[in-house]
C-alpha cells in the first residue's frame, strides 16, 4: 500500500540525493504545515520552489492529506493555479524512528504576504495591483467551483503566491475535493477539513452541517474564503477570529458591497466568485485593463492595437513599475516577437526596457530587438532605425555583423527614400562594430552607390559618414576610397550642402593624408571651390584651405629642422584632424540652398532641418550627429528629372570604368555588387558624373575647359569604385615648366579626376574656375561650350 501511494505521488527514490533540484533557503510563512523552500534545478541552475511535508510515519493524517494535495496539483491546471513540475515521497530513518517526507516541486514563486512587503506599494498603485491579484484569484476559485465542480476549501492570503512576473496563484490543495450536492446524506464531504483553522470557516462548514453545505451552492464555502482573503490583504493583519471579519475600514469603498455579498450568513445568497470577475467595480482600472489587452492583442484588430501602442508609452509611467517591468514587459516583448504587436509597440518597449539595468536590458529586450531586424513589416524596420541610438550601443559585435547588418543593408536599395536615409545614418552605430571584411566588402559599396543617389541629401549624409567612420577602415581602405569619394564625388556634386559636406569630412579626416597627397590631391581641388557660387561652400573652402596649409608649413619647418626625421612625410598631429564626429546635414525629404544652385528633387516630407554648415563648423566639428525626425512616407518617389551630380563615377555601374593614366589607387581587390540595370534618372546621375560643374560666365571671357588626354578604358578595373578616379599624385622627377596661360589652351585642372599635372602643365589663367554668380544650373544633360578661350 505505501508503494502504491509512493507512486501516486510519482516518487521512487531512495533518498533526498535523487531528488534532481537543490533546496535553498525557506521563507518565513506557508500554508498550513509546509514548508515553503528556494530551490534550483541540477540541470541547468532555473529557480524553482520546493514544498516539503514530514510526518513520523506513513500514516500521519497531514502526510494523507498533503498527497491528497499532490494529486490535485498535478491533475488540475490553470493560468491561476500553480503549475506542477515534480514530486517524491522519501522515507528516512534516524535511530529507531522513521521519517517520511513529500516533495513537491513548482515555478518559482514566493508567499503573497512576502512579495506584498517587498513591493511596499501605496495608494493607487496598492489598490490596482490588489485588484489585478484579486481578479486572478476569483478565476481560479470560478473555474474549480463552476467549471469544475470542486470545492477548495482554505482560500486566505497564505493560499496564494506570486510568480516571477507577479502572478498571483492559488495552492494548497491539500482540503480539496469534489462537490457532491446529489447526495443528501448527512455524510462528510470534505474529508480533510480538520486542516483549516477556526477563523476561516464559515458558519455552516464550523459547525460541520454538512447537509446545509451539499443543499447550498459550489462557491458558498469558497466565497467565504475570498471574503477571509480580501480582509486579510487589506487590513495587513492576518486573521485571528471571525469576527474581525466585520471590521471594514481598510476595505475600498468600491469594493465594499461585493466583500458583504461574499461574507452573506446565508450561503445560497453569497456572490459567486464568476458574477464577482463580471461585475465587480473595483477591477476597472488601468493596470487591470492594460494587462488584459495586452492578453487577447491577439483578438484585436490593427486600429485598436496601433491606438492602444501609441498610448503605452505614457500609460507605463503612470503604472506601478515593478509590475511594468516584470509583468508588461515579458507580455509586450512576447507580442513584439511572435508579430501580434504593431510598429509603435516598440517605443514603448524601449522605453519600459531604458528602467532596466544594462544587464538586463541585454537578457531581457536584446533578444526580441534582434529578432525584429529580420521582419518583413517596412513599418518595424523604419521604427527599429529610428530608435538604433537607444539600443545599437549594447548590440555585441558579433550579434550586429552576424544577424543585424544583413538585414539591415536591404534598406541601402529600398525604393523608399526615408528608408534609405535612416539605413544610411544607421551605420553611424552598427559601422564601428562591423568586421573589417564586412566594411570593404559590401558596406562601401553601398555607400558608393548612395553618393550617386537621386536624392541629394542622401548624398550628402553619405560623405559625412564616410567622414566619420575613417577610423574604422583600415589604413588601406583609407587610402583608396576618402580622397576619391570627398574630391571627385562630393567637391564636385550641383548639390551645395553636399560640396560643403566633401570639405568638413576632408577636414575631419585630414590626418589620414601625407603631405604628398595634400598637395597634389586635395588642395587644388579644393581650391576651385573659393569660387563657388554659394557662401557657405567659399566660407568652408577657406577654412580648409588655412587648415591644410598649416600642415604643410609645419610640414616643412620639420624637414627644415631635421631632414633626417622619419615623419616628415605625415600629416601633423598637431591639427584635430578626427577630434570629434561631422553632423548630418539634412533629411533626406528636405533640400536645403538657395535656387540658382540646384534643381528641386521630388522628396516625400519637407521637415525643416539644418543644413551642413550650420550642423558643424571646420575648427569646431558637432560632438555628436543632429538627429533628424522625420515622417515616413512610402508613397513612391518620382525620380528627378536630370543629375544631381557630376564626378566621373557614372561608369562604374555600366560596367564601364575609366582608369586615368599612371592611376593606381583603384579598389581591384573588391567585387562590385551586382545590380540590375539602373533608372534612367540615374543613368542621366552618372551621365552628369563625368563632367564637371557648367562653369559661371564671368565679366571677362572664360577660357573652355577641355581635358589634356582621353583617359583609356580598361576592364582590368571594373571592380574599383572609388579607386579608378582617382587622381594620380605628380611626377616629380623634373621641375616644372611653368608658362603663361594666355599662351596655352590646355586647361590641366579642368577635370578633377584627371591626370595630376606634370612638367608640361601650365598655370590656370585668371578666367578659368568658378564664376561669381552663374545662371541656375540645370539637372540632367548639359551642354558644354568647349571653345578654346583662343577660339573666343
Amino acid at each position: 500500500m505505501f508503494k502504491f501511494l509512493k507512486d501516486v505521488v510519482g516518487g521512487s527514490g531512495t533518498g533526498i540525493k535523487d531528488l534532481p533540484y537543490n533546496i535553498g533557503e525557506p521563507y518565513h510563512s506557508a500554508w498550513g504545515s509546509w514548508i515553503h523552500h528556494r530551490g534550483t534545478s541540477k540541470d541547468d541552475g532555473s529557480p524553482v520552489s520546493i514544498f516539503t511535508l514530514s510526518g513520523s510515519n506513513a500514516q500521519d493524517g497531514h502526510l494523507a492529506a498533503g498527497r491528497n494535495g499532490v494529486k490535485r496539483l498535478r491533475t488540475v491546471r490553470h493560468p491561476n493555479i500553480l503549475s506542477f513540475l515534480h514530486s517524491t515521497e522519501i522515507e528516512t530513518f534516524d535511530g529507531g524512528s522513521s521519517k517520511v517526507t513529500i516533495y513537491i516541486v513548482t515555478e518559482p514563486v514566493m508567499p503573497l504576504s512576502d512579495k506584498v512587503k517587498e513591493l511596499g506599494l501605496e495608494s493607487t498603485q496598492r489598490d490596482e495591483y490588489y485588484a489585478w491579484g484579486l481578479l486572478q484569484i476569483s478565476k481560479a476559485v470560478s473555474f474549480l467551483n463552476n467549471d469544475c465542480k470542486l470545492v477548495h476549501g482554505n482560500v486566505c492570503l497564505a493560499s496564494v503566491v506570486v510568480t516571477q512576473t507577479l502572478d498571483w496563484k492559488l495552492h494548497a490543495f491539500d482540503v480539496l475535493s469534489e462537490f457532491d450536492g446529489s447526495n443528501e446524506t448527512s455524510s462528510q464531504m470534505l474529508q480533510y477539513a480538520w486542516l483549516v483553522a477556526t477563523q476561516y470557516k464559515s458558519m455552516e462548514l464550523a459547525k460541520s452541517d454538512w447537509a446545509v453545505i451539499k443543499k447550498s451552492p459550489p462557491w458558498a464555502i469558497d466565497s467565504w474564503g475570498m471574503g477571509c482573503l480580501i480582509y486579510e490583504l487589506f487590513s495587513g493583519l492576518k486573521l485571528s477570529k471571525t469576527e474581525e471579519l466585520r471590521n471594514t475600514a481598510s476595505i475600498p469603498k468600491s469594493l465594499l458591497p461585493d466583500y458583504q455579498r461574499l461574507l452573506s450568513s446565508t450561503p445560497s445568497r453569497r456572490l459567486n466568485t464568476s458574477k464577482l470577475i463580471e461585475n465587480s467595480e473595483y477591477f476597472q482600472n488601468k493596470l487591470v485593463d492594460t494587462i488584459h489587452f495586452m492578453e487577447i492583442l491577439s483578438l484585436k484588430d490593427s486600429v485598436e492595437k496601433d491606438t492602444f501602442f501609441r498610448k503605452l508609452p505614457n500609460l507605463a509611467e503612470q503604472l506601478p513599475r515593478q509590475i511594468v517591468l516584470k509583468k508588461l514587459l515579458p507580455l509586450l516583448a512576447s507580442a513584439l516577437e511572435f508579430g501580434s504587436a504593431a510598429a509603435p509597440a516598440l517605443t514603448a518597449l524601449l522605453k519600459m526596457g531604458s528602467w532596466l539595468s544594462a544587464e538586463e536590458f541585454r537578457v531581457k529586450i536584446l533578444p526580441t530587438i534582434i529578432k525584429l531586424f529580420a521582419s518583413n513589416d517596412r513599418a518595424v524596420r523604419v521604427s527599429l532605425l529610428q530608435h538604433i541610438d537607444q539600443f545599437g550601443e549594447s548590440l555585441s559585435a558579433q550579434a550586429v555583423d552576424e544577424q543585424v547588418y544583413p538585414h539591415v543593408a536591404t534598406g541601402f536599395s529600398d525604393t523608399s527614400a526615408f528608408l534609405r536615409e535612416l539605413t544610411l545614418k544607421s551605420m553611424l552605430v552598427l559601422a564601428p562594430k562591423l568586421s573589417q571584411r564586412t566594411l570593404s566588402g559590401s558596406l562601401l559599396k553601398h555607400l558608393s552607390k548612395l553618393q550617386v543617389d537621386e536624392e541629394a541629401a542622401i548624398r550628402t549624409n553619405t560623405t559625412i559618414l564616410l567622414g566619420n567612420i575613417a577610423s574604422h577602415l583600415n589604413e588601406g581602405t583609407r587610402k583608396r576610397v576618402l580622397i576619391n569619394a570627398f574630391t571627385v564625388r562630393a567637391l564636385r556634386d550641383t548639390f551645395p550642402p553636399a560640396r560643403g559636406a566633401g570639405i568638413m569630412a576632408l577636414c575631419a579626416t585630414s590626418s589620414n593624408y601625407d603631405i604628398n597627397e595634400i598637395a597634389t590631391r586635395i588642395l587644388p581641388n579644393v581650391v576651385v571651390l573659393t569660387i563657388d557660387p554659394d557662401s557657405d561652400v567659399r566660407s568652408k573652402a577657406f577654412q580648409a584651405i588655412d587648415q591644410f596649409l598649416q600642415i604643410a608649413k609645419q610640414h616643412y619647418e620639420k624637414t627644415n629642422t631635421s631632414e633626417a626625421t622619419g615623419d616628415a612625410g605625415t600629416g601633423s598631429s598637431s591639427i584635430p584632424g578626427n577630434a570629434s564626429l561631422l553632423g548630418w546635414a539634412m533629411s533626406s525629404l528636405t533640400l536645403k540652398g538657395k535656387p540658382s544652385d540646384h534643381a528641386p528633387v521630388a522628396s516625400v516630407s519637407s521637415s525643416a532641418v539644418t543644413s551642413t554648415s550650420s550642423n558643424a563648423s571646420l575648427d569646431t566639428p558637432s560632438p555628436a550627429p543632429i538627429r533628424v525626425n522625420s515622417t515616413p512616407d512610402f508613397t513612391e518617389h518620382h525620380a528627378p528629372t536630370s543629375p544631381t551630380s557630376t564626378d566621373g563615377w557614372g561608369e562604374l555601374e555600366n560596367g564601364i570604368d575609366e582608369e586615368p593614366e599612371n592611376d593606381k589607387d583603384g579598389w581591384d581587390d573588391l567585387e562590385p555588387l551586382e545590380d540590375t540595370k539602373p533608372a534612367p534618372a540615374l543613368i542621366n546621375i552618372q551621365a552628369a558624373q563625368r563632367r564637371p560643374v557648367s562653369q559661371p560666365v564671368s565679366h571677362t571671357k572664360a577660357s573652355s575647359i577641355r581635358p589634356k588626354s582621353t583617359p583609356k578604358l580598361s576592364k582590368d578595373e571594373d571592380d574599383d569604385l572609388w579607386g579608378a578616379i582617382a587622381a594620380p599624385a605628380p611626377k616629380t622627377s623634373k621641375p616644372l615648366n611653368l608658362k603663361s596661360a594666355a599662351t596655352d589652351d590646355d586647361d590641366p585642372w579642368a577635370a578633377i579626376a584627371a591626370p595630376a599635372p606634370t612638367t608640361r602643365a601650365k598655370p590656370l589663367s585668371s578666367g578659368r574656375g568658378r564664376g561669381a554668380k552663374p545662371a541656375a544650373p540645370k539637372l540632367g544633360a548639359q551642354r558644354i561650350n568647349r571653345t578654346s578661350s583662343s577660339g573666343m
